[in-house]
């Protein structure tokens, strides 16, 4: 960290979020990272005209609008605008897969903007040209984003939302939602954006998800016949040794066990089947799910009986994917946004006795789920019973809460006022 410090380019922001684990530090890396990469444009292309709409015009740019996690969370969200108070557009500069989703978020706008082939100058004229009110960026600074948009101060208004979570750390980004969880009271001041702290939990969720009508067998997906299932279908760069150690612990005292992990490196594979040989564990105790359809891929996560987050780096899309399969999520709330996520989710779903805050606890939790039966049944049967009526999986209510927040930003720009920290009131 001493690099860092010294304000030293020593890693990328999406980096921190993984091995960093202080708000304030993960500030100074994408202070550092916006100043170095994406600079303020010397001439900004908004000049701070009024525009005079009829509906709000909101431009959510993103790589990601194919079938992504991204477009997983956000495709509900995009149908359920009300198109009478706001016009949406999609500024799209990543690939066309041919997809159903593809084709869904495509028919979600009012304007759908293809715009991989041309320069983050030739996109911000595009979002100046359209009178663009307030632009949301889903990317920050995760694989394939392009922050230098932002930078040309193409809106009035500039949100960061979703994809990356935690500061941006730039001058021309607005505002960040967030929620009370992700980002608490006392981290505010470690974020470059003001805060607009959303009811329920920030993250969106899409009641239309499809899951599979037919669940797998045990043996189809590669599991035992028997036995208690850990799983944790996080990418592998987010499995660290400290929380690996935990989890071999948790296999060591819970005879006939396995751990259910996401197949998506084959190194990473056989360094995790090495470690846990290591560490006494048999290596055939960790079975690995290969990627599949998302349908199929909730189908086959209610074979599980019980998630177990990462940290620093928990669960974001894939701790809504076992809470919308019914599987419960265990969860130990770090500092950082990163690692708050699956705490806010838990909040939203009402289950906040999952939430722990120290690995130690933690670790007990876990045990006494696997050994007590009664209270993880019933724990599963509420997160079941919650599914229709929990905020979580709301997509119209929390699509009225982003309304809000975006009309209470379009109302200040209109006055001509700063931006500034607040919160929306929950619906009813």
């Amino acid at each position: 960290m001493t690099d860092l410090r010294a304000g030293k380019r020593v890693l990328t922001p999406i980096q921190a979020t993984a091995i960093v684990p202080s708000v304030s530090d993960q500030l100074i890396c994408s202070r550092i990272w916006a100043a170095d990469q994406s600079p303020p444009a010397a001439e900004p292309l908004w000049r701070g005209e009024n525009y005079r709409h009829e509906r709000i015009r909101l431009a959510y740019l993103s790589a990601d609008f194919h079938s992504h996690a991204t477009a997983a969370l956000m495709a509900g969200v995009f149908e359920a605008h009300d198109r009478q108070r706001f016009e949406t557009i999609a500024v799209s500069y990543g690939p066309d897969d041919g997809s159903f989703m593809r084709a869904r978020l495509t028919s979600a706008f009012d304007r759908f903007l293809d715009v991989r082939n041309k320069s983050d100058l030739e996109i911000g004229r595009m979002l100046r040209a359209h009178e663009v009110d307030i632009a949301i960026d889903l990317k920050g600074y995760t694989q394939d984003s392009r922050s230098g948009i932002l930078a040309l101060r193409a809106a009035p208004v500039q949100v960061h939302y979703l994809g990356f979570p935690g500061t941006m750390g730039a001058p021309y980004v607005d505002y960040i939602l967030a929620d009370r969880t992700v980002i608490p009271a006392e981290h505010v001041s470690q974020y470059s954006e003001r805060i607009v702290t959303l009811p329920d939990s920030y993250q969106c969720n899409d009641r239309a998800r499809p899951i599979a009508p037919v669940t797998p067998s045990r043996a189809d997906a590669g599991l035992p016949e028997t036995g208690f299932v850990f799983c944790s279908f996080n990418n592998s760069f987010k499995i660290g040794p400290q929380l690996f150690d935990l989890w071999m612990r948790l296999l060591k005292q819970v005879d006939a066990s396995v751990l259910w992990l996401l197949q998506d490196n084959p190194a990473a594979a056989r360094n995790l089947k090495r470690e846990a040989e290591r560490r006494g564990v048999a290596a055939d105790r960790l079975v690995f799910a290969p990627r599949d359809n998302l349908d199929r891929h909730l189908a086959r996560q209610r074979l599980a009986d019980l998630f177990l987050d990462t940290l620093p780096y928990g669960a974001h899309t894939t701790a809504s994917d076992a809470l919308w399969a019914g599987v419960p999520v265990l969860t130990c709330a770090g500092d950082t946004f990163a690692g708050r996520v699956a705490a806010s989710l838990l909040h939203a779903a009402g289950l906040p006795e999952m939430i722990t805050y120290t690995l130690d606890d933690y670790e007990e939790l876990a045990l006494k789920l696997v050994r007590d039966a009664g209270t993880l049944s019933a724990i599963t049967r509420k997160l079941r019973d919650n599914r229709e009526t929990s905020p979580l999986f709301d997509t119209v209510r929390i699509t009225r809460h982003l309304e809000a927040a975006y009309t209470h930003m379009w109302e200040r720009s209109q006055r001509g006022e700063s931006p500034e920290h607040f919160a929306v009131a929950p619906l009813p």
